[in-house]
């Protein structure tokens, strides 16, 4: 017996056609035929039926998995390695998981060292990690950046790291005046890829796309937002009225030193246009190689947490899973964090209640989805929350509240 009747992969200019089961079941009854001289039962009830549904089973499965390979060469479907490489043509990495930020006023006895490492804990019982050494000054405080030892989106809203869980003689209290920037999961392929497409205007100038792109490409930058006023008078833009300046750029980043953000804002935007935001950095242009450097002024928002608050409530009876509330919860998260494989929810983005009835329904049979109601209170009862673009919006369990009606 030489060849075999079982149809092989076809690669077209329209991509891959893979022959159906039915098919391939019956090249490879056509082979056994051929292998025991004919005459045999095709009955797939017989052994030799058995034979060839297993063998077809096998093939159809291989032929899907290599279906599934030759998907990977396209950015929209890549995904895990194939997605990396396809990252490394733009010099991209993906980003790793990181713990929330927060700066913290330290205070106590003065000349205190509030040493590298030094470990204070939120309300909610995580712990966060001094990232360089303080010293108290003579004010008898010193502000000191605290990550969260937990990686991933821990909100830590203003007030809530409050506890210094390892006792330093002469540091005395801890508070942060300000919600900490969120961390984020190791980079979903959802916004590997959003940042990919961005990524490809990075070598242009004068426009907010590579202005975008430049900011998104700044080590440790959670999330981003650009804009511009080409007006001459001010603009109140997105949910919460923001007032742009007339020709200016408005530049929103969550996350990254600042030093970097200032560099990579100045580098791209256009000659002569104006900023916006709460945040000023002194940049220092050395590209001209003669000295004194010129010194700009780059300014950009920093956007507040805002915490989202769910309201689920789901049919109850007998098959509805006994820790309903996690698996919800969880469900909600992934979503909102971009864990699903699709879009997460970003500074001055709309966030609909319909995005997360899929994650919920697939939960199980069992699980009837009543309502979702989205807010920025307890007990929302909206379907939708529209940002504002100097709002990044944060997630805990504790605000997925899940009721059995």
């Amino acid at each position: 017996m030489t060849g075999t009747s079982v149809p092989a992969i076809q690669w077209t200019a329209n991509g891959v056609v893979l022959p159906t089961d039915s098919a391939i079941l019956t090249g490879v009854q056509s082979d056994q035929q051929a292998a025991f001289g004919g005459n045999m039962s095709l009955s797939l009830s017989s052994p030799q039926g058995q034979v060839a549904q297993s063998l077809s089973a096998i093939i159809s499965d291989k032929n899907a998995q290599i279906a599934e390979i030759a998907s990977q060469v396209d950015p929209a479907n890549a995904q895990g390695i194939w997605q990396d490489a396809i990252g490394a043509i733009y010099f991209m990495q993906r980003i790793a998981a990181t713990g929330t930020l927060v700066s913290a006023t330290c205070a106590g006895l003065v000349g205190t060292t509030i040493p590298l490492g030094a470990i204070a804990q939120d309300s909610a019982g995580n712990q966060y990690q001094s990232l360089a050494a303080a010293t108290i000054g003579s004010s008898g405080n010193v502000v000191v950046q605290f990550q969260c030892l937990a990686t991933g989106p821990i909100a830590c809203p203003i007030g809530s790291l409050s506890v210094i869980y390892k006792a330093i003689t002469g540091w005395e209290s801890i508070t942060n005046t300000t919600a900490g920037v969120p961390g984020v999961n190791e980079e979903s392929a959802a916004d590997f890829e959003f940042r990919r497409q961005n990524s490809v205007a990075v070598n242009a100038l004068n426009s907010i796309q590579s202005v975008l792109a430049a900011v998104l490409a700044v080590p440790n930058v959670v999330d981003a937002y650009v804009t511009d006023n080409s007006t001459s008078a001010t603009v109140n833009t997105g949910a919460t009225n923001y007032p742009i300046a007339g020709n200016s750029i408005y530049v929103a980043v969550a996350g990254g030193a600042q030093a970097d953000i200032a560099k990579a804002i100045w580098s791209k935007k256009s000659l002569g246009c104006a900023y916006n935001g709460n945040t000023t950095y002194t940049y220092t242009d050395q590209s001209a190689g003669i000295t004194p450097y010129p010194t700009y002024t780059v300014k950009w928002e920093v956007p507040t947490s805002v915490p989202v608050y769910f309201a689920v409530t789901i049919a109850n009876n007998a098959n509805v899973p006994a820790n309903i509330t996690t698996l919800v919860q969880n469900a909600i998260l992934a979503a909102f964090n971009g864990q699903d494989g699709g879009s997460r929810a970003r500074i001055g983005s709309t966030l609909y209640a319909g995005r997360y009835f899929a994650g919920i329904s697939a939960i199980g049979e069992g699980v009837n989805l009543l309502s979702i109601g989205i807010g920025t209170s307890a007990s929302p009862t909206a379907t939708s929350l529209a940002l504002g673009i100097d709002q990044l919006p944060t997630l805990s369990a504790s605000d997925i509240t899940v009721t059995l009606s």
